[in-house]
């Protein structure tokens, strides 16, 4: 078993790494495509900017190895934060189109009460599952986990919704089609229940 988490110059690449090698699992940080053609699992991480982060990927010559890999051979991507906004068709950070994966488009915050409600949302939140999957086996709904976020998917399937959370609104706060998986929180940072969650997606 190798999961790449794959690496295209931006996000939180050591605190994902640390997290499967607690689980003594064999991975590797890399953005070679032999590397990633080869894996059996994939991660896609991210902070930032969604237009810069489309970019990144088109610079490091990325997109047709992840194209083939999760659309052609079906190998599983769990994505993270930014990494999730990108399986999405568009992205109005930016005005740009994402990997099209997901038929979503990822939209701003626009809450009612600015001061209440701070943008970034960012700290602990409750999620719902809506249309649970193999690796939310044992997760409690109302579980918390930890955000940090302006922008979320506004999903055009229902089916698509694997989670909610609210923030003044319910939002998406992770995706599930098929092989792909992703979430809006950062289970890396999200204690006992982020290790559950990615343990379950390299056990697959």
């Amino acid at each position: 078993m190798l999961v790449a988490i794959v690496d295209y110059g931006m996000g939180n690449l050591r605190s994902v790494y640390n997290k499967f090698k607690k689980m003594n699992i064999e991975c590797v940080v890399t953005s070679d495509k032999e590397v990633i053609s080869k894996a059996d699992k994939l991660v896609l991480p991210g902070v930032g900017h969604f237009k810069y982060g489309m970019q990144k990927l088109q610079e490091y010559d990325l997109i047709e190895v992840l194209n083939k890999k999760v659309l052609k051979m079906g190998t599983p991507i769990f994505g993270i934060c930014l990494g999730t906004q990108m399986f999405a068709n568009h992205s109005e950070e930016g005005n740009t189109n994402g990997l099209g994966w997901i038929d979503a488009e990822v939209l701003k915050f626009k809450v009612s009460d600015e001061i209440e409600y701070k943008v970034p949302h960012m700290g602990w939140n409750n999620i719902e599952i809506i249309n649970p999957n193999k690796i939310d086996d044992g997760l409690a709904n109302n579980e918390q986990f930890y955000f940090v976020h302006s922008y979320h998917l506004k999903c055009n399937n229902p089916s698509d919704v694997w989670m909610t959370t609210v923030y003044d609104y319910e939002f998406v706060s992770a995706v599930h089609v098929d092989n792909i998986y992703g979430t809006q929180f950062h289970p890396e940072k999200s204690h006992d229940a982020g290790f559950d969650l990615l343990k379950k997606y390299v056990e697959l």
